[in-house]
């Protein structure tokens, strides 16, 4: 197989028709409608993403969010103090030094799992504790 190098080389002597084969044989996706200059810098993200990995879960979560502009999600920081009132009830959540996240003096992986607790169903742990907001129109 070639190096990677070598094959984001070889993107530039591909002409438009053999640019989409690549595109369908690399993605297994249909072929965007772009222009050849496009589709190289395309290519040559899915040759870098195969060879060496692509977007984390979280961050692909992220771009499709920005993408979408329906809503923006702020991460839990180190020394967060959360608070949300349910059923009459304050809960507090703490986001320690070392991003555990704490409550009710056990510790949890993460905030919907908490939220989950709390309400007995399923909830996004970021918008049940107002860190997931609507963008504005």
């Amino acid at each position: 197989m070639a190096s990677v190098d070598d094959q984001l080389a070889g993107l530039a002597t591909l002409s438009s028709a053999q640019l989409k084969e690549e595109w369908s044989r690399l993605t297994k996706a249909p072929v965007p409608r772009i222009s050849p200059k496009m589709m190289r810098l395309a290519l040559a993200w899915e040759v870098q993403a195969k060879a060496y990995g692509g977007f984390g879960r979280e961050t692909v979560r992220k771009l499709d969010q920005l993408a979408a502009a329906r809503t923006r999600t702020s991460a839990a920081q180190p020394g967060m103090r959360l608070v949300r009132e349910w059923n009459g009830k304050a809960h507090v959540v703490i986001v320690g030094e070392d991003k555990v996240i704490r409550w009710n003096d056990q510790e949890w992986r993460s905030l919907s799992e908490v939220a989950k607790a709390i309400t007995g169903t399923h909830r996004s742990g970021p918008a049940f504790f107002g860190l997931k907001k609507r963008a504005a129109a």
